[in-house]
């Protein structure tokens, strides 16, 4: 209870604490001058990096993971860097505040904030949660007339999550650092995603493609043979005397035949069947016609968001959740992370009734639309997302308030939700079914199928988009419209032709694809599939070609090493029922220590992720990195990229072996054995002796390396002669010190210029790029000008003052006086005159300097000035916004430097709102 001299003091304000700023502008708008609104810029603590733990606790059990694994788990938070000074203004806020209200989102991870934020603020004035699923209005009313306590279940669930993420990490991916390659990392569910894609690219290089054949005809009433097109429709060759013609489906994926009763028609048979069948009297041997149906989709929840985002917008899933946080933010849509299709009787109403005014009274059914979702977790308290409001704004509405990312996807939301109550659509479906004998007496069938709609119904508002299905190229015989047929009616055949096939191997996944599989599997959050994409794009092990995700040849070494070694982990099965008994922590079902202990542990029935990372044994990185693409021929993932590699099988032992790098473009699928070979004999030669240096008589050699071609002197080895000659150095008791072999010259090198390869580059090249860096000669203050390549191409320099030149021929034309004209010119940032920036983006709301992108040495960044971050792989120059770069800059501001963590807290979660 708050103390008598706290009441003393009221002044009738009410703090409102959110998560940010766009949040918490709405929101003050509606709430009125009694209450002060300020945003915590997501969260104030977390789990630091072991090594910024204090001196005194680095040996202690919290050590390894800033989780004590020894006393129940418990973590170690400390204020991160850059929202101490965010701290400090709600701490004085709330000091002039009567009451403190918590309205972070009603998820586990805005239920973590709440409580973080009353562990830090320790506030002495009543404390309120509330949530609302929109920020509107009526839905803030409503949830200050319905506040809680904070959910201790939930905050446990989140709890457990993170340090379940972070044990999983910690003791996963440095294996991965010694057996694979520094920088990749494990995770509970991008390891898993990963494995998926991974796969995936396996059964396509396993794939043997089959060769089938069949015929196509256009057929018509014989009364309406001479209309043309009008009254005609196609139709496939389906059955030979019985027995069913191939298609693409009934071949197995190593192009074997499955069904053995099947035709297997070749060009040359088909072929022979059009002449067979070229005076043929076709007729309909079938006619049935059967009512059709089909339902709306139901309302959007995370997952279907992002899918159909990304079928029908293109926006990447982390751009579809980026857009839609700012349009809940901004109160046009209703909460984005949920895995509920149900909408309130509020959104059921408004949406039938904006059908009702907009297409008819026709095409809203009698009955209410009732959608319920299959999870029992605590996100299902949310609704479905839907436009915001008792009443819905339609895009027409809102177009002049929204950027356009924005305004497509609310119109995707809003005719999504709008369809969904609305009527089925109703039509009749007919296959038709017919024949003809052959000249050489083989009897044919063709089939044909058509679907009329007669009433669209929710299709007059939306309809919802389909991904790539194997099969679709064996649907030949589909129309939308068949003509009025009847059993026995004679056709008239305007075309017939043979038609070939491949069989295709399985579709890659796309975003929208692998979103769709890992809900449909159970796998990690809906809410958290965009930040594992972006995850696995930007440690390099997924990229994307078009809409396809293509795994690189890291990501093959990496899921061997987890499946070989870490078998459970990347289990499809086992990381669902992780999920599973994260809900049942968040249910309050299962306790959070418990459940830690035997993950880590172990119990009965599993061994514990501690136990089989110290009984690992040896990994043999050699064989994790291998791949066997051709007799003979072997694939290397190395630490510069993946190379290829064979031995002659008659070369004697000892011989290096041929060597070739693997384009960078080139996906797994596409390397064959052919291909392999291809790049094996088309390689130039790694190493080319030039000559002899005339001064020095060292051998000049040019040479292909990690990092292009290059020149280089081979220095020998000393003779024992020479060795026995040295010196001898003696200790100060005048015994003499053991011979040691002396340190071995460096060898000059330098790098092939752009136009020399080492195919053509000549002795006296070599000589000239080895003399590098050139004196020009000295300023008038007698500082001395030199001209030199360097890793960003050629370059003059004058003490530290370097200056860029255009082109590397220039290394060996520049005279002094050039020079001396080039350094009486200011000097442009980088050397050369700035770039344009890509795009401009505003200004930041911290450093209130502008916004732009860049393109840098690395790649595209964004910068304002100061702080610098790259832009994500996931995400493209043109799909960036304002906000994005300000959260992105935000981020990387974040990680700045390292700093003296604050105090521990590690108290439990006793503490609840009043």
């Amino acid at each position: 209870m708050p103390s008598k001299a706290t009441e003393d003091k009221k002044t009738g304000k009410k703090l409102v604490i959110v998560e940010s700023p766009a949040k918490s502008k709405t929101i003050a708008g509606y709430l009125g001058s009694g209450f002060e609104v300020e945003a915590s810029m997501g969260h104030i603590r977390d789990l630091p990096q072991p090594s910024e733990l204090p001196e005194n606790l680095k040996k202690s059990s919290l050590g390894k993971f800033a989780v004590d694994v020894d006393n129940e788990f418990e973590p170690y938070y400390v204020i991160s860097g850059d929202k101490k000074k965010k701290v400090a203004e709600l701490k004085k806020a709330l000091k002039e505040a009567d009451e403190l209200y918590l309205a972070t989102d009603g998820d586990r991870e805005g239920e973590a904030i709440a409580w973080h934020l009353l562990e830090v603020l320790k506030p002495k004035v009543p404390v309120h949660r509330l949530t609302f699923p929109e920020i509107t209005r009526e839905a803030i009313q409503r949830a200050l007339e319905q506040m809680r306590d904070v959910d201790i279940a939930l905050v446990d669930a989140q709890e457990t999550r993170r340090i379940l993420d972070r044990l999983y990490g910690y003791e996963i991916s440095p294996v991965l650092w010694r057996k694979v390659s520094r920088g990749l990392s494990a995770g509970r569910v991008q390891s898993v995603a990963t494995r998926l894609v991974v796969e995936r690219e396996r059964e396509r290089m396993a794939f043997r493609s089959a060769s089938y054949w069949d015929l196509v005809g256009k057929f018509a009433k014989e009364q309406q043979a001479d209309s043309g097109t009008e009254g005609s429709f196609a139709a496939r060759l389906v059955t030979v005397d019985g027995s069913k013609v191939a298609a693409g489906r009934d071949f197995n994926d190593l192009g074997e035949l499955k069904p053995k009763n099947a035709v297997h028609l070749d060009e040359a048979t088909a072929n022979g069947l059009v002449s067979a069948l070229e005076n043929a009297a076709f007729a309909v041997r079938s006619v049935e016609t059967k009512p059709y149906t089909r339902r709306p989709a139901t309302p959007f929840t995370t997952s279907t968001l992002q899918q159909e985002a990304a079928r029908k917008l293109r926006f990447p899933a982390r751009v579809a959740m980026r857009v839609a946080q700012s349009l809940y933010e901004n109160g046009y849509i209703t909460y984005m992370r949920t895995d509920s299709p149900a909408l309130s009787d509020e959104a059921i109403n408004a949406a039938r009734r904006q059908a009702s005014e907009l297409y008819g009274p026709e095409y809203v059914p009698d009955a209410k639309r009732i959608y319920k979702g299959k999870s029992k977790n605590a996100q299902e308290a949310h609704e479905a997302i839907r436009p915001a409001g008792d009443s819905f704004r339609t895009p027409a509405q809102v177009s002049q308030e929204l950027s356009g990312d924005q305004f497509r996807l609310y119109e995707l939301i809003w005719k999504r939700t709008v369809a969904s109550q609305m009527a089925d659509a109703k039509g009749s479906t007919a296959s038709v079914r017919l024949g003809a004998t052959a000249s050489d007496g083989r009897d044919v069938e063709f089939a044909a199928s058509g679907t009329v709609i007669t009433f669209r119904g929710f299709l007059a508002a939306y309809e919802e988009g389909k991904d790539a299905v194997r099969g679709d190229e064996d649907n030949d015989g589909e129309s939308g419209r068949l003509p009025n047929l009847s059993e026995k009616d004679p056709l008239a055949v305007n075309e017939l032709d043979a038609v070939g096939h491949e069989t295709s191997p399985p579709p890659r996944y796309t975003e929208a694809s692998l979103v769709k599989t890992l809900e449909e599997r159970g796998i990690g959050r809906p809410s958290t599939y965009a930040a594992t994409i972006s995850t696995i794009m930007d440690r390099g092990y997924v990229r994307t070609r078009g809409s396809a995700l293509v795994p690189s040849w890291v990501a093959f070494s990496v899921i061997r090493l987890l499946e070989e070694h870490f078998h459970n982990y990347v289990d499809y099965d086992f990381t669902a029922a992780m999920e599973e008994d994260l809900d049942r922590i968040a249910r309050g079902e299962r306790a959070r220590v418990e459940w830690l202990n035997d993950f880590y542990f172990g119990d009965s029935a599993d061994t514990g992720l501690h136990t089989i990372v110290n009984d690992l044994g040896e990994i043999d990185a050699r064989k994790i990195n291998s791949i066997e693409v051709a007799e003979g021929v072997t694939l290397r993932v190395g630490k510069f990229g993946p190379y290829l590699e064979r031995i002659p099988v008659d070369a004697p032992a000892g011989t290096e072996p041929e060597r070739a790098n693997v384009p960078e473009d080139l996906a797994p699928d596409e390397l064959t054995a052919e291909k392999a070979i291809e790049l094996l004999e088309t390689q130039g030669p790694d190493e080319r002796e030039l000559g002899e240096d005339p001064e020095t008589g060292r051998t000049i050699v040019a040479k292909n390396g990690r990092y292009g071609p290059f020149v280089t002197e081979l220095i020998p080895e000393m003779t024992d002669e020479e060795l026995a000659n040295q010196p001898i150095e003696y200790y100060k008791n005048g015994k003499p010190k053991p011979q040691k072999k002396p340190k071995k010259p460096k060898p000059r090198t330098a790098s092939l210029f752009k136009s020399m390869s080492v195919e053509t580059v000549t002795l006296e090249d070599a000589l000239a790029l080895l003399s590098l860096p050139r004196v020009l000669g000295g300023d008038a203050e007698g500082n001395q000008i030199t001209v030199q390549n360097g890793r960003f191409g050629p370059y003059l320099k004058k003490g530290t003052d370097s200056r860029s030149i255009t082109s590397e021929e220039q290394i060996f034309t520049i005279t002094l006086d050039e020079a001396l004209e080039i350094y009486s010119q200011p000097k442009q940032r980088g050397g050369r005159t700035a770039a344009a920036p890509l795009r401009e983006l505003g200004t930041d709301p911290a450093s209130e300097k502008a916004i732009v992108v860049k393109d840098g040495r690395f790649g595209p960044y964004i910068t304002d000035g100061a702080t610098n971050i790259t832009v994500p792989r996931s995400e493209s120059i043109e799909s960036l916004t304002h906000e994005r770069a300000v959260e992105l800059l935000a981020e990387k501001r974040a990680k700045g430097p390292a700093k003296k963590p604050a105090a521990k807290s590690t108290g439990r979660k006793t503490a609840k709102a009043r």
